[in-house]
């Protein structure tokens, strides 16, 4: 008997914000935006917090409270558009240090009880609760019941666990009866649970993929399953239209995988305002800069090195363009991979304000892993790829060009 629960931090920034603000609880309260909107106090004692209908900028929403989302704000739309539909939510800024160190406190008391989880993010994890006792009594209720509260009683936050015979129907489930929810489903409720939903409620069913769908008709997860497979494999080919079958069916026998190392490390920001790199040449030096220590210290909090280093531009047009640079070591120097980066910006155009900007290291590789590799190595190129200058004097301002 297989038994897969997915967790789900529920409105995971927002609800650590609200422990560290107590008197926003029940509030709508958006996190996004910068370092500006950060909450002052009063001579009284009390704080005063930014609002929506203050704001002015290109911000996007990284999470809201419920309370904000039952006006219809969400994750990822602009501030601006939010601010239209709900103008006197607070608007707090983002802390990533302090979610990551909540992350892993959630983690830890998950891995207390069931200790067999794939991390799939910041807030949300897999269990696989088939060979922990008991657990065929009840389909797992006990232990995911159990686990809830030990998050709760160690981070004082809430989570959400869907319990399924797979990680597909478990993630769908993990978001049925959110907040706080626990929705265990067998192979017998899909028709019931889960065909009613709409397709784009499968993981793995994007935007694109939804609307083709909804050209053919096709709207519910259960229009899905009733299509013909024949029919799915002509019009979305040999692999995903097989995977989609699969998936209507409520099939899935991927494995919870506990560890697999990661393939890049990246930081980027969008502007509240667009930025020109040559009239904003010294804030965006300073942007650059900084992402670039941000994915250094991410790199070395996580042990790893890499030797790809890119850069991600979107101009004001929202045309996105991405270079890549390869250096002859691996590195997990801020000073290396912004020389490396800044070789990328040269070849790039940069005649148009830019709304966002990013920098990303790949080829990743264990740090140990990474330095037995070069002690042992023997091979030599014949055209080593470029050693970059790291002494900060010949650092390039954000705009190489003259």
């Amino acid at each position: 008997m297989r038994i897969i629960a997915h967790l789900d931090m529920d409105a995971f920034y927002a609800s650590v914000e609200l422990l560290r603000y107590p008197e926003l609880t029940g509030q709508p309260v958006v996190i996004g935006g910068g370092r500006r909107h950060q909450p002052e106090s009063a001579a009284d004692g009390t704080r005063r917090f930014a609002t929506l209908d203050k704001y002015a900028g290109r911000g996007v929403i990284t999470t809201a409270t419920y309370a904000a989302r039952a006006f219809g704000v969400h994750s990822g739309m602009g501030l601006m558009k939010a601010a239209a539909l709900c103008p006197r939510a607070i608007l707090l800024p983002v802390d990533f240090d302090e979610y990551r160190r909540y992350s892993r406190l959630f983690k830890a008391a998950v891995a207390e009880i069931a200790p067999v989880i794939e991390d799939r993010g910041i807030d949300e994890i897999y269990i696989d609760f088939s060979d922990l006792p008991g657990v065929e009594a009840d389909g797992g209720r006990a232990v995911a019941r159990a686990i809830k509260d030990n998050v709760t009683r160690t981070t004082g936050l809430t989570c959400s666990i869907g319990l399924a015979p797979n990680k597909l129907l478990a993630k769908i489930c993990s978001d049925l009866e959110k907040p706080d929810g626990l929705t265990p489903i067998t192979q017998d409720d899909i028709a019931v649970r889960i065909w009613p939903l709409p397709a784009k409620r499968i993981n793995g069913i994007g935007p694109k993929a939804a609307a083709k769908l909804a050209e053919f008709g096709i709207h519910t997860i259960g229009d899905l399953a009733a299509a013909a497979p024949v029919w799915l494999l002509q019009h979305f080919g040999q692999s995903y239209g097989h995977w989609l079958h699969e998936a209507a069916q409520g099939r899935d026998d991927r494995p919870v995988v506990t560890f697999s190392e990661p393939k890049s490390i990246s930081r980027e920001t969008t502007f509240e305002q667009d930025l020109h790199p040559r009239e904003d040449r010294a804030t965006l030096s300073n942007i650059f800069t900084k992402l670039c220590e941000q994915v250094s210290s991410d790199l070395r909090r996580k042990g790893y090195v890499g030797r790809t280093i890119g850069l991600k531009l979107r101009y004001d047009n929202f045309q996105t363009v991405t270079r890549d640079a390869t250096i002859d070591h691996h590195t997990d120097d801020a000073a290396e991979i912004r020389r490396a980066a800044g070789e990328c910006l040269k070849r790039v155009t940069l005649d148009r304000r830019l709304r966002l900007l990013g920098v990303r290291v790949g080829s990743l590789l264990p740090r140990e892993a990474a330095a037995n590799l070069a002690a042992h190595s023997t091979t030599v190129a014949k055209e080593p790829a470029r050693r970059y200058r790291t002494d900060n004097a010949t650092l390039p301002l954000f705009d190489t060009s003259d």
